[in-house]
């Protein structure tokens, strides 16, 4: 990696940190109202911060994995940005599935290359747990999402295809993919039931959602220096 670059990447890296202290925090002890709050700033902020450490990080020469999973960063921060933007609770909850919807998306076609080293091919336990998680999610929001339903069925089948595909990355890649899903599956279950014994903060969500996020780009960086050092190795 050019110096440059490492420098980059390395204060992306803080910033990420400190951002995502900043928002936990807000969440802790809330203050403040209006559009313009610490809470919605900090988390518009997370996405693209990521994002430069992935990018600096990568470069120059970008993988197809990178450069998917920048664009999932990318929809990621459009399903963190516009939903504060949009007045309506429904249309607002729709404005987030979509843009996440899209992520997922995305992400699957980057980590479906690796889905031979993922629980599909070595772990039959782990990933019927994942397809039991996902059928009991439905069983607890589904009274209550109404003409929701069917874009929340889309959108959760998705969310564990990519966790699922996301063990193909080694136990980095696991961990993410599961920490995404609990985090979708508790702002499910919090639009949904609300009246469910499971905690469902805001603090606990986002938590799980800043780790989910960072681990998923630490695993395709792992991912990238093992195929270089795989090259130098045949060199």
């Amino acid at each position: 990696m050019h110096p440059r670059n490492r420098t980059l990447a390395i204060a992306a890296l803080v910033a990420y940190g400190l951002l995502a202290m900043t928002h936990l925090l807000s969440h802790a002890f809330p203050a403040g109202g209006g559009q313009f709050t610490l809470t919605r700033v900090t988390q518009w902020l997370l996405m693209p911060v990521l994002a430069m450490v992935l990018w600096a990080a990568s470069g120059p020469r970008r993988s197809r994995l990178v450069r998917l999973v920048l664009v999932a960063l990318l929809f990621s921060w459009l399903g963190d940005t516009l939903p504060a933007w949009v007045a309506d609770g429904d249309a607002s909850f729709l404005t987030m599935v979509g843009g996440f919807t899209l992520a997922q998306a995305v992400y699957i076609a980057a980590f479906l290359p690796y889905r031979g080293r993922s629980f599909v091919r070595t772990n039959q336990v782990a990933l019927m747990s994942y397809v039991a998680a996902l059928a009991v999610l439905i069983y607890i929001c589904a009274p209550s999402a109404g003409g929701l339903l069917v874009p929340v069925l889309v959108y959760g089948v998705l969310l564990t295809a990519m966790a699922v595909l996301a063990s193909g990355l080694g136990r980095i890649g696991a961990l993410g993919g599961a920490l995404f899903f609990v985090s979708d599956a508790l702002i499910a279950i919090r639009a949904f039931a609300p009246t469910s014994a499971l905690p469902t903060s805001g603090l606990l969500v986002m938590t799980t959602y800043i780790a989910a996020q960072a681990l998923l780009v630490a695993a395709v960086l792992q991912q990238k220096a093992a195929v270089l050092q795989q090259k130098q190795v045949r060199v």
